[in-house]
């Protein structure tokens, strides 16, 4: 733990949409005054003074602009944890990154942007190790619910079977909620620097491009981009739009934990439509929409058009949408002599608002009870750094379970 910090952790970010939910959610959970010392920051403080107002978050108020190094240097030195929800991180969110980095703290977010990610991790894992700075992106629905889903069907396994599985598959049974602008900012940016970059494409793509440097290749991933009948799931499957992130998220964590369900370890994700001929058309037309959608904003001209229909930064689905929300993603873990275990991972909100902003309020508070002993400075991901404790976190207070089926 860093000494002579003012608080335990600072919302950076809290006059975002999902930083308001964040903000309730800590009011709810820890109050103002009590045993958790927190604060709230972003660029503007007429904003931040409003933030508290409408959320009840009467706490310390920090003015740190994502452009101000000296600013988030001094937010950074202040705290232990800082848990940002500034998007698209890959325009908002270096130089904050760096700055807990070199102030030797922890930090979580809710990212998907697998290329920022990569690039955060090139620059800053040597020297977080030295500095100590414990960094944990994708601490949202991208990717919590797929990685911890993962690691508590691998250790589930290990119990029954005495052995991990070699392969886990993860299908989306059912899922709802809104779009927030900032998630859409986020996709937006990504096929930005695509386009820019074309390299990047290919880069994104591959399953590993978030492990360590000498683990960035291993067995075939499956390719799940066509439509098809699963038998696993009983179901026919679509392609999953988080799949890429959510895959790579899982394979680091193998890959950082010394890769302890063997070399062969495969992970993959879809999402299930039904049985039968409703099913399969079902799943058909999904994966054309997602195609169609992919096409558009690969391109600047419709790239343009989708963002004039698309909810701005600061827009987001209603209260009552967001608890009316929910998800359910079910597992299937194999054994390399064809025992099989199921579990699944279910939220009681949004998943990308209401149940994301628990995620990341528990992830940023099970931080302070995280040996530094046992999770040194460096890059980590959900399961690696937290495992069971953020589930029973999780399960105690957020209203996400984890069972067998």
């Amino acid at each position: 733990m860093k000494r002579g910090v003012q608080h335990d952790v600072v919302v950076y970010g809290a006059t975002s949409f999902v930083g308001q939910i964040l903000c309730r959610y800590l009011v709810r959970r820890h109050g103002t005054d009590g045993d958790l010392r927190w604060a709230i920051a972003g660029r503007n403080a007429s904003k931040l003074d409003e933030v508290a107002r409408s959320t009840g978050a009467d706490v310390p108020r920090l003015v740190a602009d994502a452009s101000d190094r000296a600013a988030l240097d001094n937010l950074a030195a202040s705290t232990q944890v800082v848990a940002s929800t500034v998007g698209p991180y890959a325009l908002y969110g270096s130089e904050l990154v760096e700055a807990v980095v070199e102030a030797g703290g922890d930090y979580c977010d809710l990212t998907g942007e697998v290329q920022w990610m990569r690039r955060m991790i090139d620059a800053h894992q040597a020297r977080a190790e030295t500095t100590g700075a414990r960094i944990v992106h994708t601490c949202g629905f991208d990717s919590i619910p797929s990685d911890l889903g993962t690691w508590f069907t691998q250790q589930r396994a290990i119990e029954e079977f005495g052995e991990p599985c070699v392969e886990v598959r993860m299908s989306v049974k059912g899922a709802k909620g809104g779009v927030s602008g900032g998630t859409a900012a986020s996709g937006m940016q990504m096929f930005e620097e695509m386009a820019e970059h074309p390299e990047l494409r290919k880069m994104v793509a591959d399953p590993y491009v978030l492990a360590p440097v000498d683990l960035r290749q291993g067995p075939k991933q499956p390719r799940l981009g066509r439509p098809t009948r699963d038998d696993r799931f009983e179901s026919w499957v679509a392609p999953f739009v988080m799949a890429p992130t959510n895959s790579a998220v899982v394979l680091r964590s193998h890959a950082v934990l010394g890769q302890p369900w063997g070399r062969d370890f495969t992970y993959g994700e879809t999402m299930m439509t039904g049985d039968g001929l409703v099913g399969g058309v079902a799943a058909w037309g999904m994966t054309a929409g997602l195609a169609a959608f992919t096409g558009a904003a690969s391109f600047a001209p419709t790239r343009k058009l989708l963002g004039k229909v698309i909810p701005k930064p600061g827009e987001g689905p209603s209260e009552a949408k967001q608890q009316a929300g929910y998800f359910d993603l079910r597992f299937v873990g194999r054994t390399a002599d064809g025992r099989e275990i199921r579990t699944k991972v279910t939220g009681d909100a949004d998943p990308g608002y209401g149940s994301t902003a628990k995620m990341l309020g528990e992830s940023a508070v099970a931080f302070l009870d995280l040996d530094p002993a046992t999770v040194g400075g460096g890059f980590w991901t959900p399961a690696s750094a937290f495992g069971d404790a953020l589930i029973e976190r999780l399960e105690a207070h957020a209203g996400v379970r984890f069972d067998v089926v």
